[in-house]
């Protein structure tokens, strides 16, 4: 007997799930048959989903207020829907967007309509993404040639380094000792050390 199944996330335990239940009470889903997740969709290593895919069967159908439940991605959108719909065989309809439905009740034109649409989200969601990146690398490159620095200040190398530095040389401290003695990280003092050895070497 094919099941109706319902998917909700949201992506902190103080988000409130009433829009998407109610979404999926009024497209005849039984609360008992509703999965939830409160957590990010930072991966789908999480409990309700993982219970959702274990009970879906071929021919059953999952609903989802909108198509950003499955995934973060447009790359891990793609991979859940393949997995529901192709190995699964189960279908998916989107509340927010009436095209992406896969019922099979629809005819063939209706389940290409939903996987080019589908394809065409994920397209534009990339091409906004990597323009988005490209203004950033843009703005960055402007604002460098204007003289703007960019990343933590250097931290500006003590008086008194190069006779703590002496004393690390001789073995009397440890690079810890030596950093702690000059209120820096150990990092930053093997970083200083580092420079002075390759000044020394030009």
């Amino acid at each position: 007997m094919r099941q109706t199944y319902g998917y909700i996330r949201v992506s902190t335990r103080e988000q409130n799930e009433a829009r998407q239940l109610d979404a999926l009470y009024k497209a005849g889903v039984e609360e008992k048959r509703i999965y939830m997740d409160k957590q990010s969709g930072k991966d789908f290593d999480r409990q309700g989903y993982q219970q959702l895919l274990h009970r879906l069967r071929r021919g059953d159908t999952l609903f989802v207020k909108s198509i950003d439940r499955l995934g973060r991605n447009d790359n891990e959108i793609l991979e859940q829907w393949r997995l529901i719909t192709k190995e699964k065989q189960a279908a998916i309809v989107v509340l927010d967007m009436p095209l992406l439905d896969t019922r099979q009740d629809r005819d063939l034109t209706g389940t290409l309509i939903s996987d080019i649409v589908l394809q065409l989200l994920s397209y534009v969601a990339q091409t906004e993404r990597e323009f988005i990146r490209q203004r950033q690398r843009e703005g960055i490159t402007a604002a460098k040639a204007r003289g703007v620095r960019f990343g933590r200040e250097a931290i500006p190398v003590p008086a008194d380094f190069l006779e703590v530095r002496a004393r690390w040389a001789e073995g009397e401290l440890n690079s810890r000792q030596a950093a702690a003695l000059l209120k820096v990280s150990q990092n930053t003092f093997l970083k200083w050390e580092h420079m002075l050895r390759l000044q020394k070497e030009k």
